[in-house]
């Protein structure tokens, strides 16, 4: 028996107005000096689809509406919040100042495997995503609280950023809504 895709209606989809009401789960991604406009709007998606409550776009990273942005974020630019900041070790200064945690998604000698990482509950979280083809600056690692691997048990030693990025938002989420 071949299986029947839900509706539009079925999906209970959030309109605009209810996803800006709804609550967000206390995580936000710095992405830092990321190259493709495609995967900023992709990680636009996981973003609002995850109901993450903020993005800081830093350095080159390409802001909306960039055509690319547009075109992959499939209109979750104008629904997550979102800012741009020159400066991204200064960002991570001033948040872990106001109280947050601050993790990067890198492979470090002391990184935590995703699967073992326990988000502190309430308390902030924000995620540094780095570049495409560098990561993680190292200025960013040494001012942040840690750094979070995904492993990989293959030849390459990495992913794509916004699959990464999916992967790690999608199990934060899980264990932040159990």
């Amino acid at each position: 028996m071949p299986y029947r895709k839900k509706t539009m209606v079925e999906l209970n989809r959030l309109s605009p107005r209810e996803y800006a009401q709804t609550e967000k789960i206390p995580v936000a991604l710095l992405l830092n000096d990321i190259r493709s406009a495609n995967n900023v709007g992709s990680i636009f998606r996981t973003a609002d689809c995850f109901a993450l409550r903020h993005l800081y776009l830093c350095g080159i990273t390409a802001t909306p509406p960039h055509r690319d942005i547009l075109k992959t974020a499939l209109g979750a630019s104008s629904t997550v919040s979102w800012s741009h900041h020159d400066d991204a070790v200064a960002l991570v200064q001033e948040l872990r100042g106001d109280g947050a945690q601050v993790h990067c998604l890198e492979q470090t000698e002391q990184s935590i495997r995703l699967r073992d990482f326990a988000p502190a509950g309430a308390q902030p979280l924000v995620i540094v995503v780095g570049n495409e083809v560098n990561g993680v600056q190292q200025a960013i690692l040494d001012a942040a609280d840690g750094a979070i691997e995904i492993e990989q048990f293959g030849t390459k030693h990495s992913l794509n950023v916004a699959v990464a990025t999916g992967l790690l938002v999608y199990e934060l989420s899980r264990k932040l809504r159990m």
